[in-house]
């Protein structure tokens, strides 16, 4: 049961001083796939001297955002579409401030448990109406949560349009820095003209960019409609680094010289049980979606400190039978592969293939979830049975995020309810041990979970795994 929550005040919060004001042009990597708001909260129990008076957090973080959005202004700014078309944006830097909302709940940090029942999160995030024109969005909205045990929530939603999950961090980094007390580290490149921001292509794609086409379908079916309507629910799943370093070494078994990351071989183990646990026949195609950061990829790499979107999502194919046939190293590979698709020239050809479309519409899922598909009946690209998309954030600095009351309890990522959608995260213990948040359908879940931890024997007997499971299916959102 979600924790009510009242919300106390709503602030806009402008640059403190006078800001550059004019019109950015987006890169297409700011254009496509996500451009609608991703959030994630931190949890705190403050120590007594920043409890009274009751105001002084909010105060604090309302002083310092405002300081911190001097030097990340674009996301004081505002979107707006191009022309007449609703397809490309650009970024209005008008200074029009950011949203902080002050809100209280009667319960206390520890009616969360381990917090891993995400539903209870919602009423901790601020909410976005994608009905309301872009050009009125706010970028970056933030809600501080006081709860009556004098714990904090701070959850950020922040849009993806303007930056990627690299960036993002580095905004929220350097806020907290600001607020501690100390200068900020490393400064925001804004110019994103390296990615050659609103200019024409320059060149056909040298490459078949597999990643814009539909991907496979469930065999005997048209389209996606049917997969769409079914409930789907969400597992948090924790591997140890001893089962980690297992499933490496599985992978890694059959080949001399693979040495897969922790990335492939996980990754790698997912698709395979996803794909059993869905019950795949052996001839059914399926494609798993990777999102690559291209910084260092590109000659030269792009500045330390790109303020924007550098990712772009690969894919990598198969057919169920063999990836459940073979063993684990052949699914890793298969990731591998598509990742080493991605360097300079390809990332130039993938930006010149977009960059000729007149329409970007079916590359956004803000258009998606507003029902304004493209095609009329698939609904664009749809990642869901037969296929998943497992995103990495195990290097991304997502934890010690400290504005001067000491660094959080737990953070975590507001769940997709989205079929296929996997998240791997680090746990916030720093032990090497790491956490798998997977949405399926709900009819599937039950057996992805066993072959999860039976499939490469992760458990060390049935009654350990059993206790698991049972814990698992308390704290899963359903």
């Amino acid at each position: 049961m979600a924790a009510a929550v009242r919300v106390n005040c709503c602030y806009t919060v402008e640059p403190e001083e006078a800001t550059w004001n004019g019109c950015i042009a987006l890169s297409e990597w700011d254009q496509t796939g996500l451009i609608t708001h991703v959030p994630t909260i931190y949890f705190y129990r403050p120590p007594q001297q920043w409890l009274t008076p009751p105001e002084k957090i909010i105060k604090t973080l309302r002083d310092t955002l405002s300081r911190a959005l001097v030097h990340f202004y674009p996301l004081a700014g505002r979107l707006r579409w191009i022309g007449d078309s609703g397809s490309r944006l650009e970024l209005h830097c008008n200074a029009l401030g950011a949203q902080l909302i002050a809100a209280e709940s009667a319960a206390e940090l520890d009616d969360f448990g381990n917090f891993s029942a995400r539903a209870e999160f919602e009423p901790l995030f601020p909410s976005v109406d994608y009905r309301t024109p872009i050009h009125e969005l706010p970028l970056l909205l933030v809600q501080l949560t006081r709860f009556r045990c004098g714990g904090v929530s701070l959850s950020l939603t922040i849009s993806h349009a303007v930056v990627d999950g690299q960036s993002a961090l580095h905004f929220i980094t350097e806020w907290a820095r600001i607020a501690r007390g100390e200068p900020i580290a490393t400064p925001p490149v804004l110019d994103r003209t390296a990615l050659r921001a609103g200019e024409p292509p320059t060149a056909p794609p040298r490459f078949h960019h597999t990643q814009f086409d539909q991907p496979p379908l469930l065999i005997g079916q048209t389209n996606t409609e049917n997969e769409r309507k079914k409930k789907t629910t969400i597992a948090m799943l924790k591997l140890t680094k001893t089962q980690v370093e297992k499933l490496k070494s599985i992978a890694n078994a059959s080949s001399d010289d693979a040495n897969y990351s922790r990335y492939e071989a996980v990754a790698g183990h997912i698709w395979r049980c996803v794909c059993k646990a869905r019950r795949h026949e052996g001839e059914q195609p399926t494609a798993l979606g990777i999102c690559v950061d291209f910084r260092k990829r590109m000659e030269p790499a792009l500045p330390r400190g790109y303020f924007g979107n550098a990712v772009m999502d690969v894919i990598a194919t198969g057919k169920s039978g063999e990836l459940m046939g073979k063993p684990l190293g052949y699914a890793s590979s298969r990731i591998r592969a598509a990742i080493e698709t991605v360097g300079n020239e390809y990332v130039w050809s993938a930006t010149n293939f977009l960059k000729s479309q007149g329409d970007l519409c079916r590359f956004q899922d803000l258009h998606g979830m507003m029902g304004n598909y493209s095609d009329g009946k698939n609904g664009g690209p749809f990642y869901g049975n037969p296929n998943l998309g497992v995103t990495s954030w195990l290097t991304l600095p997502i934890y010690g995020l400290d504005f001067g009351w000491g660094k959080e309890i737990h953070m975590g990522p507001r769940t997709h309810d989205f079929d296929g959608d996997t998240l791997i995260l680090p746990d916030h213990l720093g032990d090497g041990s790491l956490v798998v948040a997977s949405c399926l359908q709900a009819e599937y879940m039950d057996d992805f979970e066993k072959y999860f931890f039976y499939e490469e024997d992760l458990t060390s007997d049935a009654s350990d795994h059993r206790q698991v499971i049972d814990q698992l299916r308390i704290n899963r959102d359903l």
